[in-house]
């Protein structure tokens, strides 16, 4: 799966923008950012004090050195104090990293229960127009570059614009000679900066493209390895694999050369800072005592300079830090501020429902001229009219885009019409809530989901009590007992890998669910698409006695499994052009007999 944020390209507005919705979405935990900055100010404020300490421990020993009279009580004594001041030091940074860290993940935590709350709330058609990678990516991939980031980036800046301003200030204040001259390397360590960053950043961004595109590869490998073995084709893959590889080799090669270049080169600079506050040290020095420089002086600026050197360093990473921030926020944010489905929470429940959580409903549902689109380029359903019965087994075919799997999302209220009217025993859907909606129905999709869990809990799935001899009697009917009773625990065997249940099996269980659920409604869409013809056999024997009493509708391409069928849609470019029996439109030799006799030509 690529990660397309982390080779974005972010502007200033962009990065401005994402860091206002990080702020906004994080105000509850703005306490404990202001706890941390404190800690990190005053770490700050000791070790900008500690070479005054350091400056009057070097000029004790300088001066009585060669009189051999050092006071060693005022030696223990300074010692201790420089010793405690780095010790209150360590231990404020602890407390501030310690407070941070808590405040990135508890924020992830935050923000990764918004998008799960998201999910709950937005249109199906959002997830339709995506890949489900890409959605997941948001919530693991980009909320933790965006925890990662900002543990990084907030504790980088606070210290390095504090130490900044406090080394700063200890310089000016121990000299202001030493401090011009300090000064002096600023604008060649600027220079270096841009020079790096302007090298360092097409390479890197380039990398993460060419790591996307590794991962890309890999992934279609491993998900095509039987083709690419029906074929021969390993020597071909390996090939363009190894293309890719030694690309990306080259590509991060560069990136760490020239990322590597920044620490020898701030190195340099120092060391040219250092020689030349030496080398003005030691002329204030010869100038006499009333310059007030003396060996403690130049030793306590040389900390000095080191503590205002590295604070420009740290800027120019966190800046490029905040690079990934930004493209991760702005996936995560555009996420969350997708449109969602209409509030539904006023609405009052139309069908009462029994002591076993069962909803009563009639069955009698409608169709009124609706008319339906994806899009405003195209129209799918056109006036699409139609009167079922109470218990009527309703089969819907049509050749592939006819728009047979859109009547039934359009029923179930996973997308809203553009006109005309759905309605169950004579209420319309728009006035139901689509809790209530999705209680009347029973479905069973011809993608199969089986969870981590026994086989009690995927078979009873979030329905009503159910004892173990109605679950065996409906194990029974949906022909999955035999398979049960060869597992370990039966009913209560841990299910941890789906993927040594035959596709078969997953449907029979998933047909076994609906059964479970005893739904006054049923939605079967290409149930049995995954079954062999025996077991097809068997499931559309118990498909007849779970129908029976209850409305249904069938979506199938196998136009034999619907002979049965109370009434057949035809469905053809979005219209219904043809409707009856199988007998009856058999006898009109219209376009249901020309998909039937396709088929059965073929079978």
């Amino acid at each position: 799966m690529r990660n397309q944020h982390s080779h974005e390209n972010v502007s200033r507005e962009e990065m401005a923008k994402a860091l206002k919705r990080i702020l906004g979405s994080s105000k509850s935990f703005l306490w404990a950012i202001l706890v941390s900055a404190l800690c990190v100010l005053a770490a700050v404020v000791l070790s900008i004090y500690a070479p005054q300490i350091l400056s009057q421990l070097t000029d004790e020993i300088a001066d009585n050195a060669g009189k051999r009279a050092i006071d060693m009580d005022v030696i223990l004594r300074l010692g201790l104090t420089l010793g405690g001041f780095y010790v209150g030091t360590a231990l404020l940074n602890y407390v501030s990293a310690f407070l941070l860290t808590g405040v990135t993940q508890k924020y992830a935590n935050s923000l990764r229960k918004s998008i799960v709350e998201k999910i709950n709330v937005i249109p199906l058609s959002y997830f339709d127009s995506r890949q489900i990678g890409d959605i997941l990516s948001r919530v693991t991939n980009d909320v933790d570059s965006i925890a990662q980031s900002l543990d990084q980036t907030i504790s980088m800046l606070m210290q390095a614009i504090f130490m900044l301003i406090g080394s700063l200030i200890g310089m000016f204040a121990t000299s202001w000679q030493m401090a011009l001259t300090a000064l002096i390397s600023i604008p060649l360590m600027l220079l270096f900066i841009l020079m790096i960053m302007k090298l360092a950043m097409p390479q890197f961004l380039k990398r993460q493209e060419q790591i996307g595109i590794v991962n890309g590869a890999v992934e279609e490998k491993f998900s095509g390895q039987l083709v690419i073995k029906l074929f021969n084709a390993d020597d071909r893959e390996n090939g363009a694999f190894e293309e890719k590889n030694q690309s990306l080799g080259a590509t991060m090669f560069r990136a760490q050369f020239f990322g590597g270049l920044m620490q020898p080169l701030m190195n340099f600079i120092s060391y040219f800072a250092y020689i030349a506050v030496l080398v003005v040290g030691g002329l204030l020095i010869a100038s006499g005592p009333k310059t007030g420089v003396s060996f403690g002086t130049i030793s306590a600026f040389l900390v000095y300079v080191r503590l205002f050197q590295q604070p420009m360093t740290q800027i120019a990473q966190a800046m490029n830090t905040l690079q990934t921030t930004t493209a991760a926020s702005k996936r995560v944010f555009d996420f969350l501020e997708e449109k969602e489905m209409s509030d539904e929470s006023n609405k009052k429940r139309y069908f009462p429902v029994d002591e076993n959580g069962r909803v009563k409903v009639k069955g009698e549902v409608e169709f009124r001229h609706v008319c339906f689109s994806y899009d405003e380029s195209r129209e799918i359903i056109h006036d699409f009219s139609a009167k079922i019965k109470p218990g009527s087994k309703v089969a819907i075919v049509g050749p592939t885009g006819a728009g047979k799997t859109t009547m039934v999302n359009l029923l179930m209220r996973f997308y809203e019409i553009n006109s005309g009217d759905i309605l169950i025993d004579g209420i319309s859907t728009k006035d139901m809530s689509r809790e209530e909606i999705h209680d009347i129905f029973g479905m069973v999709l011809q993608d199969t989901w089986v969870f981590d869990g026994t086989m009690r809990d995927n078979l009873i799935y979030n329905s009503p009590r159910i004892s173990d001899d109605e679950l065996k009697d409906i194990a029974k009917q949906a022909n999955i007992y035999h398979f049960i009773r060869t597992l370990p625990g039966k009913f209560d065997c841990h299910l941890e890998n789906a993927g040594s249940i035959s596709a078969g099996q997953k449907q029979l269980m998933t047909i076994a669910r609906a059964m479970v659920r005893r739904a006054p409604l049923l939605i079967l869409d290409e149930a049995t698409s995954n079954v062999d013809t025996r077991t097809e056999e068997l499931i559309q024997e118990a498909m007849d006695n779970l129908t029976k009493g209850r409305t249904s509708f069938v979506i199938a391409h196998r136009l034999s499994t619907i002979k049965n069928a109370d009434l057949i849609l035809v469905m053809r470019d979005g219209n219904i052009v043809e409707q009856g029996t199988h007998e009856s439109l058999m006898a009109q030799n219209g376009f249901y007999a020309s998909l039937y006799n396709s088929q059965f030509s073929f079978e």
